[in-house]
């Protein structure tokens, strides 16, 4: 076991995002006046946060020591580990250091928002140390469902933190090499202090399976439905499976067509930058498949989680402008649901299926392959390393507990495992390590452009309108005579549907009345909340005996 390091300074390691969650990665490490920050990630929001559009870390934190930030250093080009920059970015400016596509991919994004300052976009290979301070950030190959991903060596001077970012062992890849095992091997040879590794499939024996698997598969899709058009919906991301879906239609003679706007920003990037090869006069523009028989076409589009309003749930609902789905169409589910979006994918499916259009997806034939690392893989990840320590990252606590219990397999102490939270910051001194307090953190929500200004109330508010509804009571009153002039109307939306229940509403509003004139023959001085709060309980009891439902109740008290 490494030990560690003579020095009198102090490691500190705060998960800001990632555990016990999935998405929203955001790890922060900070050795005395030095910080860095790896990844800066999103998530999707809950089904009971409504009307949310996307959830990201809060990095108060970071703002409030942004004189010591050195830089975000990200792992690789994923929504779940970049897709917080453009609004991090908008308080906050240190550099971003990223492999070529995924620096490739910020800058599309960026291109979509209006930042106070020009972002600091800084290229790096994987082999590059970048100099941070006190810290110095190696940047080592690995393979994953995306081009260019990295694991993060960080040397400090206490000894050496390996993130592994996200990351599986694909000995045959589509392109570039195979992850730098001999790296890793050398690092722990050397001694590594603390192993922050992914824990998404540590559930799951055995090995990931290689992305080749997933051509094999599509190849034998393509070989055995020649008269069909080919929809074939992935992640964006996945520039290597695109890739095999572009070479493979090449092959039966088909023309290629993208839809969906971040499968058109990444393929484009992609092309751009290097890391997809196109055969000349294939790709064509979604606008001229009306040109083309069916079986001389493949479309590839976004939508593989079932997102509402995706090009394939456009499709899908007959409301996509250029592409009608019918019989003589397969649609190919080359994906997994990510944990939460099995009823929006299945959703997508039986509406497909209900429109007479085939579907295959990885639970009838092997299209899929995941891009993280199973069991047997962590395990060799920790015997190349052979940490002192061991922190599970990026995964629900489920995932985190598996990981734990790999680790304890492999020799690792049960005092040397640290299961951390949000928040929650482990320090390292020459005398070991140990959780010592917290920082600020947890979720912004965002929603449309408002970044943070929907709280846990607002949320509330929603959700008792979804639930229940809203009555709006608007009401005239002289407050210096002590006079009700006009009203009480009654508003209902969501609650009732009013010509329906006339003799309700008209009850409503005596209720509403004798409250107004009761508070009213009390004479001057009059406090209006006091009205409106006495308006709103005597209705909300009333309709509560009535109906035993509680909608929002809004009183307007208009005073002339």
């Amino acid at each position: 076991m490494p030990k560690i390091k003579k020095d009198k300074g102090k490691l500190r390691i705060i998960p800001l995002g990632g555990l016990s969650e999935i998405g929203k990665n955001l790890t922060v490490i900070e050795y005395e006046n030095d910080i860095i920050a790896v990844d800066c990630g999103l998530a999707f929001p809950d089904e009971d946060m409504l009307g949310v559009d996307l959830v990201i870390p809060d990095v108060t934190y970071l703002e409030q020591n942004q004189d010591r930030l050195r830089g975000i250093f990200l792992t690789h080009g994923h929504e779940d580990h970049i897709g917080a920059l453009p609004y991090v970015l908008r308080t906050i400016n240190p550099p971003v250091y990223g492999t070529k596509l995924t620096v490739g991919i910020i800058k599309n994004k960026l291109e979509e928002h209006s930042l106070p300052w020009n972002p600091d976009l800084r290229v790096v290979s994987a082999g590059d140390t970048i100099r941070a301070g006190s810290l110095n950030v190696e940047f080592i190959r690995v393979n994953h469902s995306i081009a260019d991903a990295c694991a993060l060596a960080i040397h400090t001077p206490l000894g050496t933190i390996v993130h592994t970012g996200d990351f599986k062992l694909d000995i045959t890849p589509i392109q570039g090499e195979m992850m730098n095992l001999t790296r890793f091997g050398e690092l722990g040879r050397k001694g590594v202090l603390m192993l922050m590794c992914e824990s998404t499939n540590a559930e799951r024996p055995g090995f990931t399976p290689s992305e080749k698997k997933v051509g094999k598969s599509l190849e034998y899709i393509f070989t055995t439905n020649p008269t069909k058009r080919i929809v074939i919906s992935t992640f964006s991301s996945n520039v290597h499976r695109v890739q095999q879906i572009i070479n493979i239609s090449a092959q039966h003679g088909r023309k290629v067509a993208v839809t969906g706007r971040s499968m058109l920003n990444i393929v484009g990037a992609a092309v751009e930058l290097g890391y997809m090869k196109v055969p000349k006069d294939v790709l064509i523009d979604i606008g001229d498949i009306k040109r083309y028989k069916p079986e001389q076409l493949t479309l590839v589009t976004t939508g593989s989680q079932g997102e509402p309003m995706s090009a394939l749930y456009r499709m899908a609902y007959s409301e996509h402008s250029q592409v009608t789905l019918g019989r003589s169409d397969l649609v190919v589910l080359s994906s997994s649901a990510i944990p939460g979006n099995e009823k929006l994918v299945g959703r997508v499916i039986n509406e497909l299926s209900r429109n007479g259009v085939e579907v295959l997806h990885d639970a009838s034939l092997a299209v899929h392959v995941s891009g993280h690392a199973c069991q047997e893989e962590l395990k060799l990840m920790q015997a190349l390393t052979q940490p002192r320590y061991f922190m599970p990252i990026h995964g629900e606590n489920r995932h985190l507990a598996a990981n734990r219990e790999l680790a304890r397999e492999m020799g690792i102490p049960d005092k040397n495992i640290f299961l951390s939270e949000i928040g929650k910051v482990l320090e390292i001194d020459s005398k070991g390590a140990r959780f010592a307090g917290t920082v600020p953190a947890g979720q912004v929500l965002v929603d449309g452009y408002g970044v943070g200004d929907v709280g846990n109330i607002v949320l509330r508010d929603r959700k008792h309108l979804s639930q229940d509804g809203l009555i709006v009571v608007v009401a005239t009153v002289d407050e210096d005579s002590s006079l009700l002039l006009s009203g009480p109307d009654i508003v209902s939306r969501g609650f009732v549907y009013v010509r329906e229940n006339e003799e309700l509403m008209e009850e409503a509003k005596r209720v509403v009345q004798k409250s107004l004139e009761r508070c009213l023959g009390k004479g001057k001085n009059l406090d209006r909340m006091h009205l409106k709060n006495t308006v709103r309980d005597d209705l909300s009891k009333f309709l509560f005996t009535k109906t035993g439902r509680k909608p929002m109740i809004l009183p307007v008290i208009m005073n002339i």
